[in-house]
This record gives C-alpha cells, sequence and structure tokens, in this order.
C-alpha cells in the first residue's frame, strides 16, 4: 500500500490512513482521499446520536456521487437537530464534516442570501481546499435563483484581504462551473458578471487569477469574441504579469481551436 499523500487510487490508500479519515480526526489531503471517506461511518463517529436511519440512508447512498451525498448529509444533519448544529461542526478536524456545514448553509429554511453569504464566509476561508470548494457548491442554487442581487453582494468580496474570499466571488459565478449546474442567465448575460470581473483583473494571487481565467473560458465556450475583445481591453488598459496570466488562461479553449 502506498501512503495517503501519493495515493491516486482509493485501493492504494494505506488502511489506518482511510480509518483515520473515516473516523474524523484527520483530514484528507488529497482528491483522492475525499472520494474514499465513508459517510455513513464518519457521521456515526461525528455525531453518534444521529439515530440508525439516518446512517441507513447515508450507507443506501454510498454510490452515488460525491456532489450527492454532501447535501444528503447536510439534510440528516437538520431533520435531526436543527440549524444549531451547524457552529459546531464548522469547527470539526474532518474537512468532510466541515464540508457536510456549508450544505447546512445552503439548505436550512428561512435565510436571506445576505445571511447565508455571512454564514458561509468562514467556511469560504477555511484552510482545505475541498471545504472552500464545497462552500460556493452550496450556495450556488441561491446566486442562480437570485443572480443580479448575488452579484452586488459579492461585489463587496472582490475586495477582501483574503485570496481565498476573492476567489469565492469569482468561482460561485461561474457561467459554467464544475460539479454543478450551469447559470443559464449569466452565459446569457455575462455583462451582468462585470462588477466582479473587473476588479479582479490583476489580481496578485495565483489562486483568483486561475478562477478569474477559468471563468472566462468558461465565457468563452459562449461567446468567445467578447472574452477576446474584454481581454485586449484590459491588456491595452493596464498591462501586467498577472493580467497576462488571467488572458492566457481564460483564451485557452479559443487559441487551442486555432
Amino acid at each position: 500500500m502506498t501512503s495517503g499523500k501519493t495515493a491516486k487510487r482509493v485501493a492504494d490508500i494505506d488502511p489506518s490512513r482511510l480509518a483515520a479519515l473515516n473516523s474524523g480526526v484527520a483530514e484528507a489531503t488529497t482528491l483522492t482521499e475525499c472520494l474514499a471517506v465513508d459517510f455513513a461511518a464518519l457521521m456515526r463517529a461525528a455525531l453518534p446520536d444521529i439515530g440508525q436511519g439516518a446512517l441507513d440512508q447515508m450507507r443506501h447512498a454510498a454510490t452515488d456521487g460525491i456532489s450527492k451525498r454532501m447535501p444528503l448529509a447536510a439534510r440528516l444533519i437538520l431533520a435531526r437537530y436543527g440549524s444549531q448544529k451547524a457552529d459546531e461542526l464548522s469547527h470539526h478536524p474532518s474537512d468532510t464534516v466541515r464540508g457536510w456545514t456549508c450544505f447546512m448553509v445552503g439548505a436550512v429554511e428561512g435565510h436571506s442570501l445576505p445571511e447565508r453569504l455571512d454564514m458561509i464566509r468562514p467556511l469560504a476561508d477555511d484552510h482545505h481546499f475541498g471545504v472552500r470548494e464545497w462552500s460556493w457548491m452550496a450556495l450556488r442554487p441561491h446566486v442562480v435563483a437570485d443572480l443580479e442581487n448575488a452579484i452586488t453582494l459579492l461585489t463587496v468580496w472582490t475586495a477582501e484581504p483574503s485570496d481565498r474570499l476573492r476567489r469565492f466571488a469569482s468561482e460561485l459565478t461561474r457561467p459554467r462551473g464544475v460539479w454543478c449546474a450551469h447559470i443559464a442567465a449569466l452565459r446569457a448575460s455575462l455583462e451582468l458578471a462585470m462588477p466582479i470581473l473587473e476588479p479582479l483583473r490583476a489580481d496578485p494571487a495565483p489562486y483568483v487569477q486561475d478562477s478569474v481565467g477559468n471563468w472566462l473560458n468558461d465565457a468563452s465556450k459562449d461567446r468567445p469574441e467578447w472574452v477576446q475583445a474584454l481581454c485586449a481591453r484590459w491588456q491595452a488598459e493596464g498591462p501586467s504579469p498577472a493580467t497576462s496570466k488571467i488572458c492566457k488562461r481564460a483564451l485557452r479553449s479559443i487559441t487551442s481551436k486555432a
């Protein structure tokens, strides 16, 4: 067996490492480890009084994709405890459990979009890459439902000191995104997102640069001329290494077809 850090397949993860992940005492260090976690075992360890019914539902969903099991776990926790468990679980040692909290923020009823954004902020700024991904995925349906308001609210995030929060604003509004539904209204009217894109056009953080480049690469699949014109304007108005990197990433699908 190989170590957890180098395992490329779930079957290659050392049994002791997998046991640590499933008991909630260790964080995943790779996507492979994230995908390897036994949700029912982890739920039993993290929430020993959640009830057999919830554990059975989690076990029956074991073959579903992780993007389905994450919100299911959140719904089961909310059904048993309500939202009061969210704060406790948001500090859990397991990145997967903290990810469940992201989906609790997305699923709990009775909150406005500004309230959800405030609730998700510490999770969007989490030190773990997986939790940060779950944070924007969990709020994505609320952005789709209230797009223009979401863009207005997220514009403020583009000035955050944390590159993780600046990246959240970009990643949450990607027109196509990854592991999530597309935002049809945004694909049809890319200009709506300019209040988010403009402040990030020369962001100093590679983490943000990659996200903005990916955002525009998404857009190029619908409106390549718009992306080309935007990148040309950015580079003419304020050329910088950061902007050049963003534009190179933004145009990669277009240039690969040339």
